[in-house]
């Protein structure tokens, strides 16, 4: 009998193709999973067995007919900040609870239209604030991993670590995520799994609940390169509706995987060696610079002089947006409203029950750094950091094709052990990932090793904008180096 949890999402979309199981029967096990580990997970806001069954009936009708998409019958989880049609869509965040679109994001349509098979929406930090997914309405994801010997409770991750865990429990066979600061790559090295930003523009953001919509992408998670390259392929695509999506063609990305990466040349930038970095994480770096080394690329030091203003940037530009586009969250028209003595009132009390702490924060950061007063101080002067942070890497990639760095500087650590310090010790996960959504060009985290309890350890491929091929195909090359096929232990 087929072990449904230990496919991948080509061998899932094979089996169905080769009438080895029927899409019914994967979709019923996908639910009795999601069921069987929300209680100890808490991964998922909404599981919609009505909708799963139904899609996975028309694909087995579609299979039997030989009219089989690229994804057909296989189950995708949404992160709850696409809208999918007729179903709750909270970003995780109690001011939009009861919120049903009426209408379909563009990437889940995109999948739908390729076969796939929704069976739930995933939860993540409360609209996608956070780098442990600590900050939902709904209360803490667990990570499915557990440091060894220990029964400590570990986060999965954020802001899309609901989307990560459903993965790394074998529940579902690939996931949606967004990526504002690192949110799909973070994630996906603290799981086990591989996560995937692509350029900015190459996902369409409509229908995307908007946290800071010059850095939102969105992307896929996944537990093979392979399987990324195709999501990543399959969710793509101009869209009249988003003016800032790409309007070029999408290229088949999973031919890239498996292309040889001999006569690439490979950047190590200096500036990514913190203060207090574990030798584990530097261990792990040297290890991929000598995988890819030894299949013909060529490594080569580089220098990205505005990596230490990236991450102070970052927090001065994402909040600015957040703080404009959670502006139309007042209770009026949808989601939570707490009636107050007039309509400032409501206002007031209404944001202040809906919003949580963290939301709470940045907004305010986002408000002041607009202010008069501090806006050329801080607002303008990240915008040219932001700038000079992508003339640094346009400036690499005239003598490198790709850039090798750590994904985190730590594997995943314990829920709350961060939350109860300073924010800034949370913000500092960001660290190696905030230059690429900067700068808007396409990065990956790849599974590459475990530390000494265990838990996984991501490196992260970074491209120029729009090549995500050469991404896909160095993550691949450092895929079959690293060989890593850890899982899980089931403990839920």
């Amino acid at each position: 009998m087929t072990d449904f949890s230990a496919l991948t999402l080509v061998e899932a979309a094979e089996g169905l193709k080769n009438k080895e199981f029927s899409a019914v029967e994967l979709a019923e096990f996908t639910l009795e999973r999601a069921h069987a580990a929300q209680g100890a997970l808490n991964a998922f806001t909404v599981i919609d067995a009505g909708r799963a069954m139904a899609m996975a009936k028309a694909s087995d009708e579609r299979i039997a007919k030989g009219e089989a998409r690229a994804l057909e019958g296989v189950p995708v989880a949404m992160k709850d900040l696409f809208a999918v049609e007729g179903v709750e869509t909270t970003a995780s965040s109690n001011i939009l609870k009861g919120f049903t679109p009426t209408y379909e994001s563009t990437v889940s349509k995109n999948l739908w239209d390729a076969g796939a098979v929704f069976f739930a929406k995933t939860s993540m930090d409360e609209f996608a604030m956070g780098s442990s997914n600590e900050t939902a309405a709904s209360g803490p994801v667990v990570n499915p991993w557990r440091a060894k010997g220990s029964e400590e409770k570990l986060v999965p991750g954020g802001s899309s670590g609901g989307s990560a865990a459903a993965l790394a429990a074998g529940i579902s066979y690939g996931a949606t995520g967004t990526d504002t600061g690192g949110s799909i790559r973070q994630p996906a090295a603290f799981a086990g799994l591989v996560g995937v930003k692509p350029t900015y523009g190459r996902c369409s953001r409509w229908g995307v609940v908007a946290f800071a919509s010059s850095l939102d992408h969105p992307g896929p998670l996944a537990k093979t390169v392979r399987d990324a390259a195709i999501l990543t392929r399959e969710m793509a695509g101009p869209d009249p509706k988003d003016s800032t999506s790409y309007t070029g063609p999408v290229p088949d990305f999973e031919k890239a995987v498996g292309r040889s990466v001999k006569g690439l040349k490979i950047g190590i930038p200096a500036e990514y060696r913190v203060e207090g970095m574990p030798q584990e994480i530097e261990t792990l770096w040297s290890q991929g610079r000598d995988w890819l080394k030894a299949a013909g690329a060529e490594i080569v030091d580089i220098s990205l002089p505005m990596t230490k203003y990236a991450l102070p940037a970052y927090y001065i530009i994402a909040p600015a947006e957040a703080s404009s586009n959670l502006a139309r969250y007042d209770g009026m028209r949808y989601g939570q409203r707490v009636e107050g003595e007039d309509l400032t009132d409501t206002y007031e009390k209404t944001r202040a029950a809906g919003f949580g702490t963290e939301v709470q924060r940045r907004v305010l950061i986002g408000t002041y750094v607009l202010s008069a007063g501090y806006y050329d101080a801080y607002y303008l002067k990240a915008l040219k950091v932001r700038r000079r942070i992508l003339e640094d890497f346009n400036a690499a990639f005239e003598t490198v094709d790709a850039i090798l760095t750590p994904t985190t500087p730590s594997a995943a650590f314990a829920i709350g052990s961060k939350a109860k310090a300073s924010p800034i010790e949370m913000y500092l996960n960001d660290i190696f990932t905030v230059t690429a959504n900067i700068a808007g060009i396409p990065a990956m985290s790849v599974p590459a090793g475990l530390d000494k309890n265990g838990l996984p350890l991501g490196l992260q491929v970074i491209t120029r904008a729009l090549d995500e091929e050469t991404m896909f195909s160095v993550g691949a090359a450092l895929e079959d180096a690293a060989g890593f096929d850890a899982k899980a232990e089931v403990w839920w």
